[in-house]
């Protein structure tokens, strides 16, 4: 299958997938036969958005065709997409943003992004290619993650891990939320990427192994990232109350830092030094 063939049928299934999302009522419109008070038919989406049913159709069908960006923005608004779930449409027409560099995705973060995730050592933190495995990280995130650092490489892919690995299910108390947040979030970037060898792989050997992850992905779910408190639930410190941060660096745009910071107003900031403390007392 081509990548522009995954791409139309990745509209079709997400335009689908709005579609039956949308109450009617919200619309200004009566339920279906009475009862059935969610879902639009597609005669309807596209009469709201000012295109025929057989243009609606094909595209929900993943025909080879070139809707304007005009038509994808009416349609947005018909259904109602969010920022993030707008964004996602266009990709995956091939507006904005452009396409993603197609040169090999680096296992190994560069030296001096290494060297940055050494220098903040006191913050749980790492980095994450566009496939979202991991490529680096420092020794407050091997602290708090510790398998990170046992994982095969072809393992060490963030979502994988959250959706295969138990103790990442035993670390975050709100891993059902939480894991299809990322799924969301992983979506949204992976548009203009569907199709590629390595999100291929991903996506196919999570279908196989995870029945939560079977049912996230069918829901086409699209959220954008934004910075969050969490909490991580640690076998030897307890709850660590974090914020969630994300940051690309100007020279590897590709490449994004995660970084953990305490949420001040909690025990945090002395849970993680006595977590950091344990571990260099083990690895010393």
């Amino acid at each position: 299958m081509t990548i522009e063939r995954e791409r139309r049928g990745e509209l079709g299934a997400f335009l689908r997938a709005r579609r039956n999302q949308l109450v009617r009522a919200d619309l200004g419109l009566p339920p279906i036969g009475g009862k059935r008070t969610s879902g639009l038919r597609r005669e309807e989406v596209a009469y709201l958005s000012g295109v025929s049913v057989t243009w609606y159709t094909w595209l929900e069908q993943g025909r080879d065709i070139h809707p304007s960006r005009q038509v994808l923005d009416a349609i947005a608004r018909t259904l109602r997409l969010s920022v993030a779930e707008h964004t996602y449409l266009l990709t995956l027409v091939g507006y904005s943003p452009p396409e993603p560099n197609v040169r090999p995705i680096p296992r190994t973060a560069p030296a001096h992004v290494q060297r940055l995730l050494d220098a903040i050592e006191g913050f749980p933190s790492y980095a994450i290619a566009p496939d979202w495995f991991i490529s680096g990280w420092n020794t407050a995130y091997a602290a708090l993650y510790p398998n990170v650092a046992t994982v095969p490489p072809e393992d060490r892919n963030l979502l994988w891990l959250v959706f295969t690995d138990p103790y990442v299910r035993e670390l975050l108390p709100d891993w059902e939320i939480t894991s299809r947040r990322f799924l969301a979030e992983f979506r949204a970037e992976a548009g203009p990427r569907l199709g590629d060898p390595s999100y291929a792989q991903l996506i196919e050997r999570l279908l196989d192994a995870s029945d939560e992850f079977r049912a996230g992905w069918k829901s086409h779910d699209i959220e954008g990232f934004a910075s969050r408190e969490r909490v991580f639930h640690h076998p030897v410190v307890g709850d660590l109350h974090l914020e969630h941060h994300r940051l690309a660096p100007s020279d590897q745009p590709d490449l994004h830092l995660v970084i953990y910071t305490p949420v001040l107003t909690t025990d945090a900031p002395d849970r993680l030094d006595r977590l950091l403390q344990a571990t260099r007392r083990t690895c010393g």
